[in-house]
């Protein structure tokens, strides 16, 4: 889940696309069991939002079947106030076939209505509705729909295939309409020794931001002996991975401490996609969303060479073994990667130079913090 902003709007995940497959494979089931044996039904798609719907809605249809689309269109007839509808697409002789109208939501229903009576006269042997999305709250007509996918509330929806003023059709789920954000929220990324945790207390107190670290989320959990610091280190004295949800239920509490500041900035957190997943619908829950993730980007080697530098005071075993600290950026690149991929499809990931003394870092990062 997640919260993405269109022209002036911002709207929040409402039914995720994985939903979305599983409804539509159900809806053509339900069709296919009800048509008699030999028949080829004719489907007919009602432009323009319908098209996403139609193409998923065929390939999950398991037997003989034709398309065609159409759409609405009204124009002046023979007298000033006179309108009349037309069907723009139909081209077929329609005479004794079987056709299903698919709609990707039907709220009212007044256009359905139209197109339903237009339909009546092609001396059809069936004529049947399926739809993607019902409004039964706003539905006005007493024309039967033979097949709903999902009732909804009558919201404001966009995506797969519906628009906002043009935008949102390609969406791959569908999105509801909620409010702005209010927070400044922020992925900081950075390989190991580029300055991440110097950066991040700089632009925490400059941008009146909370810092968690989930280093330190995880210190005090094991610390003060909670119930999810006693879980977690359950899992690393047995050597193993402690699992994501118990990492995102501790991240989950912070948030929780801090409500009404003014954002957060995650430092180590989220480290894997399902993570970043995780925090989106958490935020997205809030009225929230991640602002972008920024990472400092510096060469291997120069940090290698700072590391080894830092182990000389460290203390830290990890801080002097070159094979270990190129481990480690082993597992960092191949996670950021990951990650660099999942916000830059959402068009949030910032790279910024990580080399150069700590104010022109911060100026180069509060750069970016600026726009978002």
């Amino acid at each position: 889940m997640r919260i993405t902003k269109l022209h002036d709007l911002y709207f929040k995940e409402f039914v995720s696309k994985n939903e979305i497959a599983d409804i539509v494979k159900e809806l053509a089931i339900q069709v296919k069991n009800e048509m008699p044996k030999n028949e080829v039904p004719l489907f007919i798609g009602i432009l323009n939002g319908c098209f996403v719907f139609t193409a998923d809605f065929l390939r999950a249809y398991k037997g003989d079947c034709e398309i065609s689309f159409v759409k609405l269109a009204s124009y002046e007839g023979t007298s000033s106030t006179e309108k009349v509808k037309k069907l723009i697409g139909i081209n077929e002789d329609l005479t004794g076939r079987t056709v299903v109208i698919l709609e990707d939501v039907i709220d009212t229903g007044t256009t359905l209505q139209e197109i339903y009576e237009i339909f009546k006269t092609k001396n059809l042997k069936e004529l049947k509705i399926a739809t993607l999305f019902f409004k039964p709250d706003v539905y006005r007509k007493e024309l039967p729909i033979d097949y709903i996918g999902k009732s909804i509330p009558d919201t404001f929806i966009v995506g797969y295939g519906l628009d906002y003023d043009g935008l949102g059709r390609n969406l791959p789920a569908v999105y509801q309409l909620t409010t702005q954000p209010k927070m400044k929220n922020i992925v900081l990324f950075g390989p190991p020794g580029a300055g991440k945790g110097t950066q991040a207390v700089i632009l925490k107190d400059k941008y009146n931001l909370v810092h968690i670290s989930t280093g330190d989320v995880f210190r005090y959990n094991i610390k003060n002996e909670t119930e999810l610091g006693l879980l977690a280190k359950k899992y690393i004295d047995a050597g193993d991975l402690v699992p994501d949800e118990v990492t995102i239920s501790m991240l989950k509490e912070e948030v929780e401490k801090n409500e009404g500041v003014n954002g957060f900035i995650f430092d180590g957190f989220p480290r894997t996609q399902s993570q970043a997943e995780a925090l989106d619908a958490f935020l997205a829950e809030k009225g929230e969303k991640i602002n972008g993730m920024v990472a400092l980007e510096v060469p291997e080697d120069l940090l290698v060479e700072r590391i080894l530098e830092r182990g000389k005071t460290s203390g830290r075993s990890d801080d002097t073994d070159e094979e270990k600290i190129r481990n480690r950026f082993n597992e960092y690149n191949t996670k950021t990667a990951i990650l660099k991929e999942y916000y830059q499809e959402q068009d949030s990931y910032y790279g910024v130079n990580g080399v150069g003394t700590i104010e022109e870092i911060t100026q180069r990062l509060s750069d970016i913090f600026d726009t978002l």
